[in-house]
């Protein structure tokens, strides 16, 4: 995962460049699509069937790059939620600002009682 959304590039050029003010937030989520959510944000995040982001806690950042940190569960789907086939990390639960994004190496299709999993280490991003 490598791609940052307009909203986090504008952020960090008006931060370092600006000297205008950003403020980290203080928990990150993890958010699920069926489609390429792309740098504005715009792609089909999983809805309904019990779907909520999950937090998502990351490591140090060494030599551009950080990894997620504990393993992620999200609740049983009681309803198909598709075919997951992009994450994005947003700065809130519900509704916020999309992060980072990118694509999963493998699809995964989430039917009615599947729980998925992410596991510690799964998720890196890396900026160049």
């Amino acid at each position: 995962m490598t791609a940052m959304s307009d909203y986090l590039e504008n952020a960090i050029i008006d931060a370092t460049l600006r000297g205008q003010n950003f403020v980290a937030p203080p928990t990150v989520y993890l958010a699920l699509f069926t489609s390429d959510p792309t740098d504005a944000g715009t792609g089909t995040e999983v809805s309904g069937g019990s779907y909520a982001r999950q937090p998502i806690s990351f490591g140090s950042s060494t030599d551009g790059s950080c990894t997620n940190v504990g393993d992620i569960f999200y609740p049983a789907a009681t309803a198909g939620w598709g075919t997951i086939s992009h994450i994005g990390i947003y700065d809130a639960g519900t509704a916020g600002n999309l992060l980072y994004y990118g694509s999963l190496i493998t699809t995964k299709s989430i039917a009615a009682n599947d729980q998925l999993k992410v596991a510690a280490g799964d998720i890196t991003v890396t900026l160049a």
